[in-house]
């Protein structure tokens, strides 16, 4: 069984959304914690999850961030974590539960080991993991937008997200 230790200070958590039918937005959050167990040389044995306070979103706008604090979006007073609660892994997807706002839905996305490293900071192996998806935000009750007077909607539906991690590993 490998011992993973998360290290926040190399791993991300972002995101983008469409915005006015013509870009897009892209954030972050920045206080989070991932907790694996398993076995590295077995990635069908990883289990764990990733937590997210949802009050650490971050778009560079302050009065941006307020909102999607705000009941509109995450209602962070109300249920101030995000969760993802890992099911099965293989090379190339991990399959778990997300809870947003207090829905709950199994989710599929891309995932890949980048690879195994000596960090020559501390000498340890470090193992790091990227998770690339998306998923529909109405489905967990972030239903708000706007219609446009040039046709579409404000904001897109679909939430493009990248999560990397990186893990000491000990044996």
């Amino acid at each position: 069984m490998t011992q993973f230790n998360f290290d926040i200070a190399h791993s991300s958590v972002e995101f983008s959304i469409k915005h006015l039918a013509i870009s897009n937005i892209k954030g972050r959050f920045t206080d989070f914690e991932a907790n694996l167990s398993g076995d590295i040389n077995d990635l069908n044995s990883i289990k764990g999850n990733v937590v997210i306070k949802a009050s650490s979103v971050n778009t560079g706008i302050e009065d941006r961030d307020q909102h999607l604090q705000g009941s509109d979006f995450f209602d962070v007073e109300n249920y101030p974590e995000i969760q993802f609660n890992i099911k099965s892994v293989t090379d190339k997807s991990v399959t778990g539960d997300v809870t947003i706002k207090g829905e709950t839905h199994e989710e599929t996305f891309d995932a890949k080991l980048l690879g195994i490293s000596k960090n020559p900071m501390n000498g340890s192996d470090t193992a790091g993991f990227v998770v690339d998806g998306k998923i529909n935000r109405e489905k967990y009750g972030i239903t708000f937008n706007q219609a446009l007077e040039t046709g579409g909607m404000l904001l897109g539906k679909e939430v493009n997200f990248q999560v990397s991690l990186e893990f000491a590993l000990e044996d």
